[in-house]
């Protein structure tokens, strides 16, 4: 199995293919919209319009998992999104990162790369970077702010 055989939900619940990212540098984060670490959609959002016509994505999933910060529909949650960050890189529908509900996606991602509690995802806000033959290259931890990553997306770019 590799990242291209997986299929996610989109906000509206259709079925997407990551085949359709193959090609592309991507920024794969479980994300939140009540966390400390939300200030981080602007950073995101910087490094998207910088550089999706480089071919790089950034591939949004909220996940409810920690701490409960990501409450509401994925309707209200990208209309927070929008509204306070002007959010504008794909937004896929609520996804577990950990345990029996756990997604395919972060099952394969931290199969890839461990991080700090081994493959376990610590908080909202990971990041997992893929290079554009579905490699995950690296992975950063919810500390690790949007705009330090930008060496590492333009050496795969």
């Amino acid at each position: 199995m590799n990242l291209y055989d997986i299929t996610v939900r989109d906000r509206n619940s259709d079925p997407i293919s990551l085949s359709q990212y193959k090609g592309k540098t991507l920024l794969i984060v479980n994300t939140a919209t009540g966390c400390g670490f939300t200030p981080q959609y602007e950073g995101l959002e910087t490094l998207y319009r910088k550089y999706k016509n480089q071919g790089f994505e950034i591939l949004d999933f909220p996940c409810n998992q920690f701490g409960h910060q990501a409450p509401g529909t994925e309707e209200e949650i990208h209309e927070f999104c929008t509204m306070n960050y002007e959010v504008s890189f794909p937004q896929f529908a609520k996804i577990e990162v950990n345990g029996s509900g756990e997604s395919p996606l972060y099952t394969y991602l931290k199969s890839q790369k461990s991080g700090f509690l081994g493959s376990k995802i610590k908080w909202n806000f990971t990041k997992f970077l893929v290079d554009k033959e579905g490699t995950v290259v690296n992975r950063y931890a919810p500390t690790d702010k949007p705009e330090g990553l930008e060496k590492d997306i333009l050496a795969l770019l």
